[in-house]
């Protein structure tokens, strides 16, 4: 399992070093913070230099990060449903905002081991920041009902980006985005957010600065924790439900933003963050390929909680975070999926291929190696006619298995 460890300090934040203190076993407050059209790319712990992240990137710094997290669905609500179920976007079909009733979600799996669960969306910026935050309300009905899960769903990534409360606004308006890799021409497939392609830097301007409004919620939640000698008994997950191109491929938006939807990696990459002290090493980043459908049974590991008894696609990458290494029989796994409407992709270390409406097309194949940015569509081309086959059995295989 290859590792990097990055040496930055963050005052009151930075853990001590992992071997300090032995693990206790005792069950963690769990608050998981998920974001809608946050790409990895985004992110300055991810490597950007122009949007200002710093309250995530010290939950990263301070906690352990994987780099290559991918969602299974390249749309929020069918995306945030594969998270909270582990089931499979198959499975799940079409759930429209809310997860069915009939589905057994995180939140109903802890409560049965004991935990105090509550969601919290939060739709528009906190307009008393001073007060804690959205979930402050909620955080201190729950402090004294330990261990508690709070999903705190922040969905404020959404154009026109008007109601940014000018601190963050502004803080960008001479920002040129210069370091970002330069636009692509507006597609013609382009459809939802086309209207932000047209003044791109204005646009990212204004993405920019409600991404570190965002982020200034997760440093009130932080601080709010911190305040109340919550912060090591609590593990902090950051995430988002799906990406967006913000300009990437002509497009501005998450699978949506296309027609028909695109699963590029600007839309399926995204953060996957975990923070608890003293049980989590810090400074960490985890190269594994790992999906949105392994976390249910990853916190269920990590709780005792029993995992539902259902066809889950997903498994368990606990021993990864905890710096314990998988069986030689069962070693992890580099292959994973992703489904909305009429496409399927499989994603490998080196090769995305996406197919539509059964094979039918239109269809692509990248070579992720050579080709990073998606750029040029191998699917017909002969010097691959080996790779395609091969992967359009995974998912062939994959949809045999977990569509029901």
């Amino acid at each position: 399992m290859l590792l990097s460890r990055r040496h930055f300090f963050f005052g009151s934040l930075a853990a001590p070093a992992f071997a300090a203190k032995k693990q206790t076993g005792e069950k963690p407050n769990i608050v998981l913070i998920t974001v809608d059209n946050l790409p990895s790319w985004m992110l300055g712990c991810c490597g950007n230099k122009e949007v200002r992240t710093p309250h995530i990137d010290q939950v990263a710094e301070t906690g352990l990060r994987f780099s290559n997290h991918f969602v299974a669905a390249p749309v929020p609500a069918l995306s945030r449903a594969v998270l909270l179920t582990g089931r499979s976007p198959m499975q799940l079909g079409d759930v429209g905002a809310a997860i069915p009733a009939s589905e057994i979600t995180l939140a109903k799996t802890l409560e049965a081991a004991g935990y105090t669960p509550q969601a919290v969306a939060a739709t528009a910026y906190d307009p008393n920041p001073g007060q804690g935050g959205m979930a402050a309300g909620i955080l201190e009905r729950l402090a004294g009902k330990p261990p508690f899960y709070i999903e705190l769903q922040l969905q404020q990534l959404y154009p026109p980006y008007d109601r940014v409360p000018p601190p963050y606004r502004d803080m960008y308006a001479q920002t040129k985005f210069e370091t970002m890799l330069p636009p692509d021409r507006p597609s013609p497939n382009a459809r939802e957010g086309k209207e932000m392609l047209g003044d791109l830097v204005g646009s990212l301007r204004k993405v920019a600065g409600a991404i570190t409004a965002v982020d200034a919620e997760v440093g009130l939640l932080v601080n709010w924790l911190r305040q109340r000698q919550l912060l090591e008994k609590t593990l902090i997950v950051f995430t988002s439900t799906c990406g967006s191109l913000y300009g990437r491929h002509g497009i501005w938006g998450n699978g949506d933003g296309s027609s028909p939807p695109n699963v590029y990696e600007e839309v399926v990459s995204t953060p996957m963050i975990w923070r608890w002290p003293l049980r989590v090493p810090p400074q960490i980043t985890y190269p594994n390929f790992i999906s949105a459908y392994d976390f249910l049974p990853s916190i269920c590991n990590l709780t005792g909680a029993a995992l539902p008894d259902r066809n889950l696609c997903g498994r368990s990458y606990l021993p990864m975070v905890t710096g314990k290494p998988f069986p030689k029989k069962q070693p992890w796994r580099n292959v994973l999926f992703a489904h909305y409407g009429g496409v399927d992709m499989v994603r490998d270390s080196r090769y995305k291929l996406a197919v539509r409406n059964g094979g039918k097309g239109p269809n692509e194949l990248y070579d992720l190696q050579l080709d990073p940015r998606e750029g040029t569509n191998r699917y017909d081309d002969p010097g691959y006619v080996t790779i395609r086959p091969a992967l359009e059995g995974e998912i062939a295989k994959w949809k045999q298995k977990y569509s029901a």
